[in-house]
């Protein structure tokens, strides 16, 4: 793999991981088009999604550390058969984040079938359209008021169901789950606040299961420095994606990227097309 693709697919992802257009459709568009899909190895699209991963550490460590601290709190309370009432806002967090995580299981009996779709162009650019008609939608949605201060184990439920369903490529993870958060009332702020924490055991959990097939296809010891570019790459554009995110959920506009995802997955299908 050469440094200008490593450059490139680091950019790509940190843009696409967070801001609700979806990462894995982009990257699938652009290894087909430029037709490096073969010089990407497994190992390298892991390293990408661990480099976004450190973005949101660096953009939500307050609220991860609250958590952290939480959670063993909550073993103590747990031997002490005590409980603080009401519960501390971190502590239902990390509730809300685990049964959101829950509906990704239902998705690993078909995870050969969902990764292979990225070789579809024509579901690629179908999928990135649906993406445009959620985020329309969720510029409509009554403002909702729910934080984790009231947001029901149901309502992480249903936002966990959408994150299953946009494990399918060029279904924007991001822009499905805040949608999902909208619909269910989350205030703006919260719902892309509990995307990203959610984000945090699910690229976890899809980069364990994806490793041990990465390092069984080989890895290229010489070519680590050329993907470690990238995936400092891929932290830094993504840090700075979810503070502009953040931004606009406070504005509550997402009619943009509808749009976009509109154009993209038009001009996909457009391509793919011709090449054909």
């Amino acid at each position: 793999m050469s440094l200008l693709s490593s450059i490139l697919l680091g950019v790509i992802q940190g843009i696409t991981e967070f801001l609700p257009i979806s990462s894995s459709g982009h990257l699938a568009i652009a290894e087909h088009l430029l037709n490096i899909s073969s010089d990407v190895p497994d190992f390298f699209d892991v390293l990408l999604h661990l480099g976004t991963l450190v973005a949101v550490f660096a953009a939500y460590w307050s609220d991860i550390r609250d958590m952290v601290v939480e959670f063993f709190r909550g073993v103590g309370d747990l031997a002490r058969h005590s409980t603080p009432t009401p519960v501390p806002p971190a502590r239902r967090l990390i509730l809300l984040i685990i049964v959101g995580t829950l509906p990704l299981f239902a998705v690993l009996p078909v995870k050969d079938l969902v990764e292979g779709l990225a070789d579809n162009m024509y579901f690629v650019a179908a999928a990135l359209l649906v993406t445009g008609c959620l985020l329309f939608a969720s510029d409509r949605v009554k403002k909702g008021r729910k934080t984790e201060k009231s947001a029901t184990m149901l309502d992480a439920l249903l936002v966990g169901v959408a994150q299953a369903v946009a494990t399918c490529p060029g279904i924007s993870r991001s822009g499905t789950t805040i949608t999902a958060g909208c619909f269910v009332g989350f205030e703006r702020k919260f719902a892309v606040r509990y995307s990203f924490l959610m984000s945090i055991p699910a690229i976890l959990g899809a980069n364990i299961l994806s490793l041990k097939d990465a390092v069984e296809g080989g890895i290229l010891w010489a070519e680590v420095p050329v993907y470690l570019v990238g995936v400092a790459v891929a932290a830094v554009v993504g840090y700075a994606c979810i503070r502009l995110l953040k931004m606009i959920a406070e504005k509550g506009k997402f009619g943009f990227f509808a749009y976009y995802c509109w154009a993209a997955g038009a001009l996909t299908l457009l391509l793919t097309l011709i090449q054909k």
